[in-house]
């Protein structure tokens, strides 16, 4: 397997964003910094896993800060061999040649699409001559994401620090939401909240929508003022030591959630709750989204919203005219992380020790909801983060409150 490290990114001219590292280099090695590239040989006796890293350079450190020398690489990540990054293209083709298949994306990495496409011309020669070589590709995440889909406990602690702070930026945040005030300053309130309780800081681009806003799934641009009349849709989250938390919450502008509002948002903490409830180990995210789905489809049939029996409408799929995604997503290293929802046998199996988000929410942009203008440019989405256990379920994020009206009052740090 070939695992180079993120490139550095630029965000315009020579002004570099800061650095994130690739997730699967990180999560097999623990290497955070730019250049590295892990090579591991299981068909090996010796050198199973080597590493090639930047050398040291004083000139470029002043400006990038020290790298560590191999021995001390060596000592820290646990690496059989240790060589310089420009060794790669001569060493590695050597140190592959073994392999019947090698795990690389390709693309990822220019001087590792060279050596991996010398290698397999080279091994097609050699398995004529002599039966041994790589013949083939492979993409890494077919051995690494359904490792990644189930944490361990050292990565579940990280999870729940990155809840924990993310729960408590929240609190803090959301009691202040006031109409006359920015998407933008809610969203620096937040990430502020993340960084001075010791998160990297935020685990992807806030969303702050306010109103018809909210009805926008991936909106970004937090650019608007809050009205007096709109209820504000906040999903963010912290990243600890690179491990997301994800927290979605949506609060009336004026304090007061009242009406079909208070009707439309009821549907969806009902889903919620019933999400939770299905996600229990031999459950699968299926059934968690079919539990979800089934609530929302009962109370919009309720509110008038939907006609027809609640089994017409799920048969009939109206309900994602308002509920027109998916109930969960895996999490972890990456906010949507990786891993397999289906396997071979059909959908994957809830296991102690998977971690996904609960995220119902109903969106009633304009146009969608005639003679019902007091929900026409609402959207409302309730998300938490959820820890399979031996016992059922553990919702990493559960001390932040569900109930609008509690989560008015600020709760310190």
């Amino acid at each position: 397997m070939l695992l180079p490290a993120a490139p550095v990114r630029f965000r315009n001219g020579d002004s570099e964003y800061r650095y994130r590292p690739d997730s699967e280099l990180l999560y097999l090695t623990g290497w955070d910094a730019p250049e590295c590239i892990a090579l591991l040989r299981g068909f090996a006796d010796e050198d199973r896993f080597v590493l090639f890293v930047p050398e040291r350079n004083p000139e470029r450190e002043l400006w990038t800060g020290p790298r560590r020398d191999p021995e001390e690489v060596r000592a820290v990540f646990g690496a059989d061999k240790v060589l310089g990054r420009r060794d790669f293209s001569e060493k590695a083709p050597g140190l592959l040649a073994g392999g019947e298949g090698i795990h690389y994306r390709l693309g990822a990495c220019e001087a590792c699409d060279r050596v991996v496409r010398d290698t397999l011309r080279n091994g097609r020669r050699e398995r004529a001559r002599h039966g041994v070589g790589p013949c083939a590709v492979v993409d890494p995440g077919e051995v690494l994401d359904s490792m990644r889909r189930r944490k361990c406990p050292a990565e579940i602690a990280r999870m729940r620090e990155a809840a924990r702070i993310s729960v408590a930026a929240f609190r803090a945040v959301l009691g202040s939401v006031r109409e006359g005030m920015g998407e933008w300053e809610v969203e620096a309130a937040l990430e502020a909240g993340f960084r001075s309780r010791g998160a990297n800081g935020p685990a992807f681009a806030t969303i702050v929508a306010a109103g018809v806003n909210a009805c926008t799934l991936h909106y970004s641009a937090n650019s608007a003022r809050i009205c007096a009349d709109d209820l504000v849709l906040v999903d963010a989250g912290a990243e600890f030591d690179f491990y997301a938390a994800d927290i979605t919450r949506t609060v009336p502008a004026s304090g007061r959630l009242a009406g079909v509002r208070r009707e439309v948002y009821e549907v969806v903490l009902d889903a919620h709750r019933a999400a939770v409830a299905a996600s229990v180990p031999g459950g699968t995210l299926e059934g968690v989204h079919g539990a979800a789905a089934r609530r929302m489809a009962e109370g919009l049939v309720a509110a008038g919203i939907l006609e027809g029996t609640v089994d017409e409408v799920l048969d009939e799929r109206s309900h994602r005219r308002f509920f027109p995604h998916r109930t969960s997503h895996w999490l972890g290293l990456d906010t949507h992380d990786a891993g397999p929802y289906h396997d071979r046998g059909g959908p994957a199996k809830l296991e102690p020790g998977m971690v996904f988000t609960v995220e119902p929410g109903l969106y009633f942009p304009p146009g969608s909801s005639p003679g019902r203008p007091r929900l026409e440019g609402t959207g409302i989405r309730l998300e938490d983060d959820v820890l399979v256990t031996p016992e059922g379920a553990e919702v990493l994020t559960a001390a932040l409150p569900l109930d609008p009206d509690a989560l008015r009052e600020p709760a310190g740090r």
